[in-house]
């Protein structure tokens, strides 16, 4: 019994941990993807990109701020999309493999207003 107990507890450990690194990545993509909404919205209704991408800036926490690389695209014409894509690269934070991460990507669009 305690020979299968101690087999089981490594496995049940690496089961515990990759459950929490989906966690932290599906909570970065849900942070990423409420950051390229605002920055829609602005673009949406300002017609300088530069506001758009500040507002994901701002939108984002202050440790993914800089690594974030920012896309819009807004057309001058009222009634069509406007669309912000951002993209950065969470890191997982695993012990001894400090630099392993993925790439988390979000977009979003709303028609041009003025």
């Amino acid at each position: 019994m305690t020979v299968e107990f101690f087999l089981v507890v490594p496995l049940l450990i690496v089961v515990l941990a990759a459950g929490i690194q989906v966690i932290s990545v599906a909570r970065a993509r849900v942070e990423l993807l409420g950051a390229v909404r605002e920055g829609a919205r602005v673009a949406a209704t300002t017609p300088d990109p530069a506001k758009a991408v500040e507002a994901v800036r701002d939108a984002l926490a202050p440790e993914d701020r800089d690594r974030v690389r920012i896309a819009v695209s807004r057309p001058s014409v009222v009634g069509r999309p406007a669309k912000v894509t951002a993209t950065y690269r969470h890191i997982l934070g695993i012990p001894f493999l400090e630099d392993l991460g993925v790439s988390v990507s979000a977009s979003a669009s709303m028609r041009v207003e003025r």
